[in-house]
């Protein structure tokens, strides 16, 4: 059994209002017919403001409608960004610009496969038995940050990089996890291996208990966060960078709030426009179709969406669900497929109306093998 969740803190917003976010808290299966560890293979995401202050309050629902502090918000998918332009970054009739965009098929799939040609996890320097966070060894700290940055470059968001005060407090912040046998982000002092330096990034990180390369796969499906998809959009924000990063051989921690990038998405989607490699939809053991596909914003509210998609003429029914503001983006909403799955060679239209600036894309999914 698995366990995913996200951060409980309090958002103290721009408006001087506060939203206090619970734990999302869910056990599931991941197929494999054996139960793990407490917390074995999931992950807690980083919540919508720094530091998880906030008390844990399981179960707990966020607060409708605030907006995220500093570093917390990403203002989601305009021009097609550092990706380059081209067919992701369509502009619908009446619409906005798209996140996204390589200039062709052929082109993302020697990306793709170029930057998951290595996933080496590295190899842990540290100790549970003397509590030594010690280090991550190459390549395992640049395979991760790859990854995060291929998933930004697919949606036209600019590349982050790490700082080595973050990657050292999310290294001890991964010593914790691991010498525990759980995730907190806000981890008591009687926990073995104890520090501020951990607890502190505990607190502003997503966290996983597995190694941090397949980690970033994991965040990106990011199962059993209906209501949130925290671990997505946090990695999909506008304001991402500079992160930090910690591993062990069983766990990780991925610094991400208190960003101060400057992307400039309007919207993003995840799934993105244009070509699509078809392996994305399955990176991790939960498949994007099962999670449910995303648009996050920080300037056009979604709260009046209405959703359609369709593939060579037919109407695909999808399931829409509203999410939890502040995670990585003010707005956001979950798009699951009903009844079908995302097919190679098939171009999947999505329609969103009912807001003050429709947003329409095009998915084409295509093999890269």
């Amino acid at each position: 059994m698995l366990r995913l969740a996200l951060v409980t803190t309090l958002l103290t917003l721009v408006s001087g209002c506060s939203n206090v976010l619970g734990y999302d808290d869910v056990t599931f299966d991941d197929g494999s017919g054996g139960a793990g560890t407490s917390g074995g293979g999931g992950a807690l995401g980083g919540g919508p403001s720094g530091g998880g202050s906030g008390a844990a309050a399981s179960g707990g629902s966020a607060g409708a409608g605030g907006s995220a502090a500093a570093g917390g918000s990403a203002a989601a998918g305009g021009t097609s960004g550092s990706g380059g332009s081209g067919t992701g970054g369509t502009l619908a009739t009446g619409g906005t610009t798209g996140s996204g965009g390589a200039t062709s098929g052929a082109a993302i799939c020697s990306k793709w496969k170029a930057d998951r040609g290595n996933l080496d996890e590295g190899t842990w320097s540290g100790s549970v038995a003397s509590c030594n966070a010690g280090d991550i060894g190459p390549p395992g700290r640049e395979n991760a940050l790859r990854l995060v940055n291929l998933y930004r470059h697919l949606v036209g968001l600019p590349a982050v990089t790490t700082a080595t005060d973050r990657d050292q407090q999310a290294q001890a912040c991964a010593l914790m996890m691991h010498a525990n046998g759980s995730l907190s982000h806000t981890p008591p002092t009687n926990w073995a291996c104890y520090s501020a330096d951990g607890a502190s990034a505990a607190g502003k990180s997503n966290i996983a208990s597995t190694a941090g390369v397949r980690g970033v796969d994991l965040y990106i499906a990011d199962p059993g966060n209906a209501t949130t998809m925290g671990h997505r959009r946090w990695i999909l924000s506008n304001t991402l960078g500079p992160i930090g990063l910690g591993s062990t051989s069983n766990y990780s921690c991925m610094w991400v709030i208190g960003g101060a990038a400057s992307g400039n998405n309007k919207w993003t989607a995840f799934p993105p426009p244009g070509p699509v490699p078809a392996d994305l939809f399955t990176v991790s053991w939960a498949s994007v179709d099962s999670t449910g596909w995303t648009i996050q914003s920080d300037t056009i509210s979604l709260a009046g969406a209405q959703v359609t998609v369709t593939s060579s003429g037919q109407s695909l029914p999808v399931t829409v669900t509203q999410l939890q503001s502040g995670y990585g983006s003010k707005y956001a909403i979950s798009l699951r497929p009903s009844g079908w799955t995302s097919q190679a060679g098939n171009t999947y239209s999505v329609n969103v109306t009912g807001l003050s600036e429709p947003i329409q894309y095009d998915v084409e999914v295509i093999s890269c093998n």
